[in-house]
């Protein structure tokens, strides 16, 4: 299967990291596992990109990553896309994570608006409202930081480029 796009992530740091596989060791032990992509760290996309753009997104990484310092999110709630496939923690939309967001931006049409969100669970749509309660069980509401930027190819998943935020 040859590569199709690239996605270009804000990785959240260590104690968002852990918080948020905890969550995700709690569905696997009970019995639910996703078709997520693995081993991807808990990340907010910032946007998707067609293949031939991959020394750009680097180009704009590389400056974003010299203009921003780290900086908090607050995921304060969890939701779910239409259609009932995607579950996740969202983050409170700031001036920051906006003006991030912003500087990340290509002029590339995007499959859909930007709603920033950490996926949880990828699966069926009956599948991923049976895990909601657990979710809904162990949520609480996380500060942490957005920590560095990180570029990859799908499907498969090639890691292409990552860079730490000031």
């Amino acid at each position: 299967m040859a590569e199709k796009f690239l996605a270009l992530m804000a990785d959240l740091d260590d104690n968002i990291q852990d918080q948020m596989s905890s969550w995700y060791r709690s569905l696997t032990d009970a019995g639910f596992k996703g078709v997520q992509t693995p081993d991807l760290p808990y990340h907010i996309t910032m946007a998707i990109l067609p293949l031939e753009m991959e020394e750009e997104a680097i180009t704009s990484m590389k400056k974003a990553a010299g203009d921003f310092y780290k900086f908090p999110v607050h995921l304060s709630h969890i939701g779910m896309f239409a259609g009932g496939r995607v579950l996740f923690a969202a983050p409170e939309r700031d001036c920051e994570l906006n003006r991030f967001h912003e500087e990340l931006s290509f002029d590339v049409p995007q499959p859909h608006p930007w709603t920033p969100h950490v996926t949880i669970l990828i699966d069926e749509p009956d599948t991923v409202a049976e895990a909601v309660p657990l979710v809904v069980d162990s949520f609480t509401p996380l500060i942490g930081k957005i920590s560095r930027l990180h570029l990859c190819a799908f499907q498969p998943k090639r890691e292409i480029f990552a860079i730490d935020l000031k």
